[in-house]
């Protein structure tokens, strides 16, 4: 017996509607998780839902610009998602700066939040630190990830295939003598990060200063943290106090964009 197609009984919820919402943005996530292109029996076996629910609400995302019908029927995520991406992103950043903030007051160093963005690590908050001396790196300034704390700890999150698929499209160019540039010794450096839970680039952006970071768990997007500073302060002994910290301040900002 085919299976009914329940979805014009959504106003049965007390709210109306919301059932479809529900349903369309699951639809989304799943076509994400996929890729970003997926087939209508894919999102059926994969959702539970049947065939003609996903159609009509395939059909109105469609209509919406959120999905997009490829020449082979497949469906693709559209277009204006990317402007809510974006001005996610922006958000994202926002909320961050009270847990940067902690940080700078905890640590006394300059605190950032950085995302993964395709093949290039993006700086979307910043709190600088008090010290006369300290850190500076613009919001919105787009770096490539193997030099920077930041990229490492995201991309230690990445199966290595892809990383060396990554590290091929971008280079591996030098910023100062101490960058790693070649992909064996990149992945290396990433087996030490997952080991030790956390990442460090030590003099690799920028000879004098050393950056520590840590990933976001569970954040919608990858993110990281890090702090960063002159060397001579982010000595060994400020690492074994600063992780500590970073990693605190990590899970409680997951826990600020969960909810």
């Amino acid at each position: 017996m085919p299976t009914p197609d329940t979805s014009a009984t959504d106003t049965a919820r007390p709210t109306g509607g919301v059932q479809s919402l529900e349903r369309a943005f699951d639809l989304l996530e799943r076509m994400a998780d996929a890729g970003g292109e997926v087939g209508l029996s894919e999102l059926s076996t994969s959702s539970g839902l049947p065939l003609p629910t996903i159609h009509r609400l395939m059909r109105t995302l469609v209509a919406c610009g959120y999905v997009r019908q490829q020449p082979n029927r497949r469906y693709a995520l559209g277009p204006r998602l990317i402007r809510l991406g974006e001005s996610a992103s922006r958000l994202l950043g926002t909320w961050a700066r009270p847990y940067l903030a902690r940080l700078v007051a905890e640590t006394g160093e300059t605190a950032n939040m950085a995302l993964l963005d395709g093949d290039e690590v993006v700086y979307v908050a910043q709190v600088p630190s008090k010290h006369s001396m300290r850190m500076f790196t613009e919001v919105g300034r787009r770096v490539l990830p193997h030099a920077t704390g930041v990229g490492k700890a995201l991309l230690a999150q990445l199966p290595p295939d892809e990383v060396r698929a990554l590290l091929a499209r971008t280079g591996m160019p030098a910023t100062t003598d101490r960058t790693i540039t070649t992909p064996n010794a990149f992945l290396a450096a990433l087996d030490e990060v997952r080991r030790q839970g956390y990442a460090m680039d030590d003099n690799e952006q920028e000879i004098g200063v050393r950056c520590l970071a840590v990933t976001v768990p569970g954040s919608p997007t990858a993110a990281a943290i890090s702090i960063s500073g002159p060397a001579g302060r982010l000595t060994e002994g400020a690492t074994e106090e600063i992780v500590p910290v970073l990693r605190d301040v990590a899970v409680e900002l997951a826990g600020a964009l969960a909810g």
